[in-house]
């Protein structure tokens, strides 16, 4: 049996139906000899990382595929923290921030356009502006990361159980800041929403009165005023992936949010670049996990490509992508499909659809497994129909980390129990019985 798993992510990568696709989805229509030669080859199904029809971001959904509950994840604003390099700690919360363009309408704010273009000296001069502010014994600090977003950090008797103030459609006014209602009474988290809000208000009234968007109102266009905030997270213990599953792990991607991931559940990370060939960056990072399998158990190779072009809402746009990824994929995966030792997975955190106002949306995503030993069902086609008829059936959650475990010859028979954590593989780290 396999010793070693690579898993494939193409990130986004399920997507619905559409007419110009003559009803079907990107990656049905899309011309993908090797993803459907590696299906023929073995063992297929759906994936949802959570309940079907809900829709998730990727960083949930990476927590969800790599094993772990709801409960450890600590909100995307701490990862990206960490991914970014910033020094966080438990008395921090971290929340994803970008600079927009604001408008008053009776004594309301409005985001006029949610994704402003400006130029990094711009950027960088009202990031200069706005970076630090003092409140009761609070220190908020914005960091400035690509282009115009950062992250944004509170330090001091705070809380990340706020809600964003992020509206995501432009035209809509900013969204109060308010604790969730379980913590509606909590202090930390009432004092985090009145700090916020008046960190936000300070922020607008000192970057409309710079004269850089003085200058920018003269040249036509609109100005960056406002920041807007979502996601807050905060630092919590986390059992590492090493001990939850008895595997090394290394992530191999391009954002911050995976690097993050990899450090807070004591992964390895290897960052790598985006470029205009999604094709040749996946077949770099394959060729990479290859070597690398030599010193970790379990590689994740991640692209955002089907992500994004989905996101441009553009179905055409998508299915090229995926046609590209298939070419990089054929170049340098033929080494690791005959390696007996090395199982390979390849599927998609969440659906992502190429039409309407959805960031994501809830659907299942295609799954295959090959490998040695690997029961080979007849499916013929890597799409989200064709797989969902195979042998895996419907895989939810911390499922397909069991899945890979169970495919490596390392998975526990449940009652036994070799070390005092039940954890799923074995054998376990175990203590050596000594004579006395």
């Amino acid at each position: 049996m396999p010793k070693k798993c690579l898993l494939i992510l193409l990130d986004g990568l399920g997507d619905r139906s559409y007419p110009v696709l003559k009803n079907q989805t990107p990656l049905q229509a899309a011309y993908t000899p090797t993803l459907d030669h590696i299906a023929a080859n073995g063992a297929n199904g759906s994936y949802h990382a959570s309940v079907l029809g809900q829709a998730l971001p990727s960083e949930n959904a990476h927590f969800s595929l790599l094993g772990y509950p709801v409960d450890d994840f600590p909100g995307r604003g701490a990862l990206e923290a960490i991914g970014a390099g910033i020094d966080i700690s438990s008395n921090s919360v971290a929340l994803l921030s970008h600079f927009v363009s604001l408008s008053e309408k009776d004594n309301i704010l409005l985001m006029d356009r949610g994704k402003p273009k400006a130029e990094p000296n711009e950027i960088a001069e009202l990031s200069s502006l706005i970076k630090t502010f003092y409140l009761d014994q609070v220190t908020v600090t914005f960091h400035p990361t690509a282009g115009i977003r950062g992250i944004l950090t509170l330090k001091g008797d705070v809380s990340r159980y706020i809600t964003d103030s992020d509206p995501f459609i432009d035209g809509r006014p900013l969204v109060s800041i308010k604790p969730w209602q379980a913590f509606r009474d909590n202090s930390a988290a009432l004092q985090t929403a009145r700090i916020l809000k008046s960190y936000l208000n300070w922020v607008y009234q000192q970057l409309s009165s710079h004269h850089v968007n003085h200058s920018r109102k003269h040249k036509g266009l609109r100005p960056l005023n406002g920041l807007v905030t979502q996601r807050a997270g905060q630092l919590q213990k986390v059992t590492p992936f090493f001990q939850n599953y008895g595997l090394r792990g290394l992530i191999i991607a391009s954002g911050m949010v995976y690097w993050g991931i990899a450090s807070y559940l004591g992964m390895d990370h290897e960052k790598v670049a985006d470029t205009s060939d999604p094709g040749a960056d996946i077949e770099q990072r394959i060729k990479r996990a290859a070597t690398s399998l030599v010193d970790y158990d379990f590689v994740h190779v991640h692209t955002k490509a089907p992500d994004e072009a989905a996101h441009t809402k553009d179905p055409i746009r998508k299915k090229s992508v995926i046609e590209s990824l298939d070419s990089g994929i054929k170049r340098a995966i033929t080494p690791l499909l005959t390696d007996p030792d090395v199982l390979v997975v390849i599927t998609a955190d969440h659906s992502t659809p190429s039409s309407g106002h959805l960031i994501h949306s809830g659907e299942s995503v295609p799954l295959v497994f090959s490998g040695r030993g690997v029961r080979r069902d007849k499916v013929k086609q890597f799409d989200e129909i064709n797989s969902a008829r195979g042998a895996l059936g419907n895989v939810r959650g911390k499922e397909l980390m069991y899945l890979i475990l169970n495919h490596l010859d390392c998975s526990k028979l449940v009652g036994i129990m070799d070390t005092p954590f039940d954890q799923p593989y074995w054998p376990g780290n175990y203590e050596p019985f000594k004579l006395e």
